[in-house]
């Protein structure tokens, strides 16, 4: 049943490129993505039903991630117009069409310790690792919540153009919200370990895989280089990234400056 979720994850990226490609428009790439994250999830409810608490948690965590993460992504590029990550490759076909397929790939292997726990035969009443998982959980959640929601305000204030976030969580880590990103998927792979088994493990891969690409190929990466950019002779820009470490927050507070 997995392998079959996976292959439907793949064929709505698919489907949904065709309309895309044939008006060159990103609009929609990332509700397609959180619509995804959903389907497979209640495709592998449907599959288990009756649930038992550890796999309706995994259900229920991943629907509200997939639903905030998804109306709010929506809601930026509404306002924004365009997301400028897609200006060239959605003018090539091979490439526009890889971009659809690794979101694909990025649903089946961040979502796997999910769907495999909601899947599983095997069935854990509730313990620690159910426990310490949601609280991961909740934790990563809210500081995303909390990261986007003040990034998001800020952007708003017309007293802020052209300058960047450098408050709030922000003064804490240069990017909070993919620190609280890779935390709750930490929590979902620990609410899901004990329910793993045989080749089901290689879904704890999931926070690894999170935490590669954001870090290292389409997230922080890019962010900073259009950063570097934009502020980088920016002499409070400069003291801003020095002190403030790039993704885990500090504990103790510090002056925020923007």
């Amino acid at each position: 049943m997995f392998w079959s979720i996976a292959l439907i994850a793949l064929l709505i990226q698919w489907v949904a490129f065709v309309p895309a490609f044939a008006r060159r428009t990103e609009r929609f790439y990332d509700l397609v993505g959180s619509a995804t994250f959903i389907t497979a999830t209640v495709l592998a409810v449907r599959a288990s039903w009756p649930l038992d608490l550890r796999a309706a948690l995994l259900a229920l965590v991943v629907v509200t991630w997939a639903l905030r993460l998804g109306s709010y992504l929506v809601g930026r590029i509404r306002r924004a117009g365009r997301d400028d990550r897609f200006d060239e490759i959605k003018q090539s076909a091979p490439r526009f069409l890889l971009a659809w397929t690794l979101q694909g790939l990025w649903v089946i292997i961040t979502s796997a310790p999910a769907v495999l726990g909601i899947l599983s035969e095997r069935r854990a009443a509730a313990d620690v690792a159910l426990v310490v998982g949601f609280i991961l959980w909740v934790a990563g959640f809210s500081i995303e919540v909390i990261a986007d929601g003040q990034k998001a305000r800020f952007a708003a204030d017309p007293r802020n153009r052209g300058r960047f976030i450098a408050t709030g969580l922000w003064a804490r880590s240069r990017h909070p919200n993919y620190f609280g990103e890779i935390l709750l998927w930490v929590g979902v792979t620990v609410m899901a370990m004990p329910v793993l088994a045989g080749w089901e493990r290689l879904a704890l891969v999931s926070p690894l895989f999170v935490t590669w690409l954001l870090t290292r190929v389409s997230g922080i990466p890019m962010l900073e280089r259009k950063a570097e950019s934009r502020w980088g002779s920016d002499p409070s820009y400069r003291a801003w990234k020095e002190r403030t470490p790039r993704l885990v927050p500090r504990i103790s507070g510090g002056p925020g400056a923007a």
